[in-house]
């Protein structure tokens, strides 16, 4: 056992010091605050593992739900293989015969000049060319009945289903404007609308009968022609000065191209969503965007359009992906109007355009207005947006508009001789008991024709020259009032003190009164 230490020794130790256990304290309060940092930062840690884990667990599900979809659907396809190709080869069977009996019979060259009276007769004659297979025939047809365009939208895909082979059949038909015009400066007209038509027409006809849109029946020679023909495109844009200087129908009719032959590239979304939103302004583009893959892109598709002015068009994209609550169409369409009223007012104010500012200004706000009643119509907007104001205002520049329009019209001199064509003579007379006073300027000064009775000398005020003549009752010579070369007597202070004016010249009056409407007129 150890000894006790003697109680003198005690005394000798030194105390702690307050300072030393104020350190002690200090670092056992820094101790608890660390462990209570690390203790939170595993929880955390814990909690992130968890949640990372439950994301995992439900990816694994969903991409085992898809797998199996997947499996289903490839083992629908594989199964759906034979029935669709027995559905192909029956159709071809049936396009060839009907193609053999129609050339053998020649029956469908009772109009060649193309001129049909109704639906029937340019629905046979749209199946003659396919079932023959003559693509030039058919887009010369076509092309040449665009103000029939509702009726080809809804006869040509019946026709197509005729061809043996729709989709070669198509791209030699738009091949004349399609990758490249080879029309060259001899073009002419735009015809990019009948090969949007003709592409839409084509989907429902290459669609398997048995699956649907998920399998296109394409064959791959033709697939990879498509292909083919979208790199031709692509190239010639890059000729053409790239995505700013293409025009808009032929960007439609290269997505249109994508999309009905199913040659989308996840590499090249980008490259189609600029073309988008360069040609938004047409109306196919909302679902075109969603049929390219560009849905989980429209929102900041969207919002680019909104920076840009373009909210009419960007409401037309919120619909159709569903995203009214996160831009709501109203206020869109007050700013589109606003942007609309300011671009006008620049208008007015441009020095360049002084003679037709407001012409183009009024032009420029009525198209706004007719475009957002049209949206709001279409969409049902008139609780959140009333149109009545807006239709108010479209009527008050229409009518500013027709009155600019109406001719002036300038009245009648009264003072013209209706048998000679010549002026009449001057209309200061004296206001005497036959006379009227006119309340024209003085009238230039006529010669009296040498043919004419000289009022006698005596009368006063009319020394020299001779007074303008006034006729009586005797018929007016052929040209009474020639312009004289010479100077024109000082103007007439005083009235005619001579005999009362008779006025043959409006129908032989004869007693010195003017006609009545011309009293009534000067009166």
């Amino acid at each position: 056992m150890g000894s006790i230490p003697d109680p003198g020794e005690l005394t000798q130790l030194e105390q702690p010091s307050f300072d030393e256990f104020q350190r002690q304290t200090s670092l056992m309060t820094s101790c608890t605050l660390l462990w209570k940092e690390l203790s939170d930062h595993i929880n955390s840690l814990e909690q992130n593992l968890m949640k990372q884990s439950e994301t995992l667990k439900r990816k694994i599900e969903t991409l085992d739900s898809e797998t199996k979809a997947s499996l289903d659907s490839l083992k629908k396809r594989e199964v759906s293989i034979e029935d669709s190709v027995k559905i192909a080869l029956r159709k071809v069977e049936f396009c060839t015969k009907a193609a053999m009996r129609t050339l053998a019979a020649d029956d469908v060259e009772e109009n060649p000049d193309g001129e049909v009276d109704d639906g029937d007769g340019l629905l046979q004659r749209l199946k003659s060319s396919c079932l023959k297979m003559e693509a030039k025939e058919f887009w010369n047809f076509v092309t040449g009945k665009k103000k029939e365009i509702d009726l080809l939208r809804e006869k040509v895909p019946e026709a197509l289903s005729e061809c043996i082979d729709p989709a070669r059949f198509v791209m030699e038909a738009i091949s004349e404007v399609f990758p490249v015009d080879k029309r060259g400066n001899e073009g002419g007209s735009d015809l990019a609308w009948a090969c949007v038509l003709i592409l839409e027409s084509l989907i429902p006809v290459v669609v398997d009968p048995v699956i649907g849109k998920s399998r296109m029946l394409v064959t791959p020679s033709m697939k990879q022609q498509a292909k083919d023909i979208a790199e031709t495109w692509k190239k010639s844009l890059e000729e053409r000065g790239g995505i700013e200087n293409v025009k808009t129908p032929d960007v439609h009719t290269f997505l249109q191209h994508l999309v009905t032959f199913g040659i989308v590239k996840k590499e090249d979304l980008e490259f189609y969503r600029k073309l988008v939103v360069a040609s938004a302004w047409r109306k196919q583009m909302p679902k075109l965007a969603v049929s390219l893959g560009l849905g989980d892109q429209m929102p900041d598709m969207i919002e680019e359009l909104i920076s840009k002015g373009q909210q009419l068009d960007a409401v037309h994209f919120t619909y159709e992906v569903g995203l009214v609550d996160k831009f709501p169409p109203a206020p869109l369409l007050k700013a589109y109007l606003r942007d609309a009223k300011k671009a006008a007012a620049s208008i007015l104010d441009d020095p360049n355009n002084t003679g037709r500012a407001g012409q183009l200004a009024a032009r420029k706000e009525q198209s706004a207005l007719r475009a957002v009643i049209k949206c709001i119509e279409e969409y049902k907007l008139e609780a959140e947006f009333p149109p009545e104001n807006l239709k108010k205002r479209l009527e008050q520049l229409e009518k500013t508009k027709t009155e600019k329009r109406k001719p002036i019209i300038v009245p009648a001199n009264k003072r013209t001789r209706a048998n000679n064509g010549g002026p009449m003579p001057p209309a200061k007379a004296g206001r005497l008991t036959n006379a009227y006073v006119s309340s024209f300027p003085a009238p230039p000064p006529f010669v009296r024709s040498p043919s004419h009775t000289q009022y006698p000398a005596a009368v006063p005020g009319y020394p020299s020259p001779p007074p303008p003549a006034m006729y009586g009752s005797r018929s007016p010579p052929t040209n009474p009032y020639a312009y004289s070369p010479e100077a024109a007597p000082p103007p007439l202070a005083g009235p005619y003190p001579g005999a009362p004016m008779n006025y043959p010249a409006y129908g032989g009056y004869g007693n010195g009164l003017a006609p009545a409407y011309q009293q009534a007129y000067y009166r």
